[in-house]
């Protein structure tokens, strides 16, 4: 487990940013929509201390880092009151779709920052500057390389059509009005059903995308 604390240093650090940011998104989106529950809340902050759920943000992700189980992780859900927004079903999805959308935004920001990080050993490839996380620059390319990995990884497992995932309002807005009502019935059952995928492995596929996005943006 002691080996592993150099990993928490450098990875929660990412992980709260990452969260924060993605639930500040959702808080400022709703507030353009004319709900203004999460700002009265400080939801539309990036510190994390609004955010963080005690098993969700600190308990289970820490447990995941140093023991080397998969890392789950989650905040606290942004409180949105539809009945103070214009267009229910279409502020939902924006609202939705906004916090997948700033997790890819992070991801290029961190790319960018850690090319410029490679830029400065440029006499040394990227693999190489893994292999040395005590020095400074070492630990900035690790921190990035770790954020564009894990912002992919929210974006894309954040939009999975199943409520109370983020895809689940983005399809609910999309769909015809016709067939919100059978919808609605699945979705009651969206945490069921995303304990299946985890527990089958299936979700084990979110991270292909994941790896091949992330060496474009930033090549090991």
């Amino acid at each position: 487990m002691a080996e592993r604390l150099p990993f928490l240093l450098i990875f929660y650090p990412v992980f709260l940013i990452s969260l924060s940011c993605h639930e500040a998104a959702h808080a400022w989106m709703s507030n353009r929509f004319g709900d203004p529950t999460a700002r009265l809340l400080g939801r539309i902050s990036l510190n994390p201390l609004p955010h963080m759920d005690i098993i969700g943000t600190v308990f289970l992700p820490i447990f995941g880092i140093l023991t080397g189980a998969p890392v789950i992780g989650w905040g606290k859900p942004v409180p949105v009151n539809p009945y103070n927004l214009r267009d229910p079903r279409k502020d939902e999805l924006f609202i939705s779709v906004m916090g997948p959308t700033s997790n890819i935004v992070l991801a290029l920001v961190f790319a960018g920052l850690g090319r410029l990080v490679a830029h400065y050993f440029n006499n040394m490839p990227p693999e190489s500057i893994m292999a040395f996380p005590t020095e400074a620059l070492g630990i900035a390319f690790t921190a990035c390389y770790m954020g564009v990995r894990l912002n992919l990884a929210l974006a894309i497992f954040n939009m999975i059509p199943l409520y109370p995932l983020d895809g689940g309002g983005v399809i609910r807005g999309l769909l015809p009005d016709n067939m919100v009502m059978a919808y609605d019935r699945i979705a009651r059952q969206g945490m069921f059903l995303i304990l299946i995928l985890f527990v089958s492995g299936l979700l084990k596929f979110i991270f292909i995308p994941v790896q091949i996005v992330s060496r474009v943006l930033l090549p090991m």
